[in-house]
C-alpha cells in the first residue's frame, strides 16, 4: 500500500515560467537569488524582511523555485482535507498569499476536479507587487485551462492589523482558508508571539463556514513546527476548532514534551524539471516536500475514526541490525514501536511498508518487563496484525 508521488501540473509550470520570462530578470542570477534566499528562509530566519517580495531578486527566486515546490504541498493536503460541501460555489480565501501559491494550487486542483461549481477566491498580502503577479499568473493560467467559472479578488492587507477582517469579511463564509508559510512570519515582536498567532487563527475561523478547512502549513524546521504545535495546544484549549489533520487525537502535542522534538512530514514527490536545474546549479537536493501542517474543522471531523489503537506514524521506518523501528503517536503520546525481522509474518507484513505520514492499525503492542522495568519500546509478536488504514 503506497502513496502517489506529488507533482505540479505542466500547464502550471509553463504559466509561471512565462511570467518570469517577462519580469525580464536574468536567468544566470536566479540560482543565486535562490541560494540567498533560501539560507534567509532556514539558517537566519530572524533577519527575514517580511517585504522580501518586493525585492525583484527575491521574488523572482520565489516565483521560479519556491512557488512550484510549496503549490505541490498545498495540492498534496488539498486531496487529504475533507471532501468540500458545496451547493453553488467553492470559495477560497488565502491569507499571506504573496503571489498567489495557494490560490493557484486550488485553481488547478479545481480544473483536475472538473467540478461543475464555480471558484470563488480571495486573497490578501501586504504586498501589492505579489498580488499584482498573483494576478496575471491567476488570468494567465485561467486562459490555459479555459476556466470561465473561476473569479480572484485581491486586497492589499497588513496581516497583523485588523483591517484585512473587515475587506474580507463581506465574502464571508469561506469553505476553505490558506495560511501557507505565513503564520511564523506575522507577530514576531510581538510580547507573546503564540498567543498573538492564536488569536490571528481565530479570527480567520470566524469567517469559515461550519462545515469548512482551514489549512495552516509552516515549513519543516524544529522553530517554526514547535511554534505551530504551540498554537495547535492554544487552539484546543480554547475550543474553538478541532483538529482533522494530521493529530489523532485533541491532548497536548507529544512532540512538546522534550526541547528538541518536533512532528513534520514529508512527500515523495516528482520535481518538475525546472526545480531540478536550479537543484544542480545551487547544490539542493529537492526530492521530498518537507513541511508541518494542521488542517482545522469546526464541524469535529477527523481523517479516520479515532481509535486506542490507531496511530499515526511520525518517523521514518528505521532498519537496525535484526529489527525495524518506527515513532508512532496518538491519545497516549509518542512511542517507539520494532518488530524483530525474525517475527515477520502474514499477520505484520503491512508492517514493512510504513512510512511517516501513514496511520495505521496494530492489534496488539507487548511492553516486556526486564527486571523491576518495563521496557519503554514497544513490539510486535508474530500474530498481532498490523495493517495501513490510510498511506499519504
Amino acid at each position: 500500500m503506497g502513496c502517489l508521488n506529488a507533482t505540479v501540473s505542466p500547464l502550471l509550470i509553463e504559466t509561471i515560467q512565462q511570467l518570469i520570462d517577462e519580469e525580464g530578470f536574468p536567468r544566470e542570477r536566479v540560482g543565486g537569488a535562490v541560494a540567498e534566499l533560501s539560507r534567509l528562509f532556514t539558517k537566519e530566519r530572524a533577519t527575514l524582511n517580511r517585504s522580501y517580495l518586493d525585492d525583484q531578486a527575491y521574488a523572482m527566486a520565489y516565483l521560479s523555485y519556491f512557488l512550484p515546490v510549496n503549490l505541490a504541498k498545498i495540492q498534496v493536503l488539498l486531496n487529504e482535507m475533507p471532501a468540500p460541501e458545496v451547493s453553488e460555489r467553492f470559495s477560497v480565501l488565502e491569507l499571506g498569499s504573496g503571489p498567489g501559491t495557494g490560490i493557484l494550487a486550488v485553481l488547478d486542483w479545481w480544473h483536475q476536479r472538473e467540478s461543475p461549481h464555480t471558484l470563488s477566491v480571495t486573497a490578501v498580502d501586504s504586498s501589492s507587487r505579489a498580488l499584482r503577479q498573483a494576478r496575471r499568473l491567476w488570468d494567465r493560467h485561467c486562459q490555459v485551462i479555459n476556466s470561465q467559472e473561476a473569479s480572484l479578488q485581491t486586497y492589499v492587507g497588513d496581516l497583523e492589523q485588523r483591517g484585512w477582517l473587515e475587506q474580507v469579511r463581506q465574502k464571508r463564509p469561506f469553505d476553505l482558508i490558506i495560511l501557507a508559510n505565513c503564520l511564523n512570519e506575522i507577530f514576531a515582536d510581538a510580547c507573546d508571539p503564540i498567543m498573538a498567532r492564536t488569536a490571528f487563527v481565530n479570527k480567520s475561523l470566524a469567517v469559515l463556514a461550519p462545515h469548512g478547512t482551514m489549512m495552516i502549513v509552516e515549513p519543516a524546521l524544529r522553530e517554526t513546527s514547535r511554534a505551530l504545535h504551540q498554537v495547535r495546544d492554544q487552539l484546543l484549549q480554547e475550543k474553538r476548532c478541532t483538529i482533522y489533520s494530521p493529530c489523532l487525537h485533541e491532548s497536548n502535542c507529544p512532540a512538546l514534551v522534550k526541547p528538541h522534538d518536533w512532528c513534520h512530514e514529508e512527500r515523495i514527490w516528482e520535481p518538475p524539471s525546472t526545480i531540478k536545474v536550479i537543484d544542480k546549479e545551487v547544490g539542493f537536493i529537492k526530492d521530498a516536500l518537507k513541511f508541518s501542517y494542521l488542517l482545522l474543522c469546526k464541524d469535529g471531523k477527523t481523517i479516520v475514526e479515532r481509535r486506542p489503537d490507531v496511530y499515526r506514524v511520525v518517523s521514518e521506518l528505521r532498519e537496525l541490525k535484526g529489527e525495524k523501528r518506527a515513532w508512532l503517536c496518538n491519545e497516549q503520546g509518542r512511542q517507539e514501536v520494532g518488530r524483530q525481522n525474525r517475527l515477520a509474518s502474514s499477520h505484520n507484513q503491512a508492517f514493512d511498508q510504513w512510512h511517516r505520514g501513514a496511520i495505521v492499525q496494530i492489534e496488539k503492542i507487548v511492553h516486556k518487563e526486564r527486571g523491576e522495568k518495563v521496557s519503554v519500546l514497544g513490539r510486535i509478536e508474530r500474530d498481532a496484525e498490523v495493517r495501513i488504514v490510510r498511506p499519504v
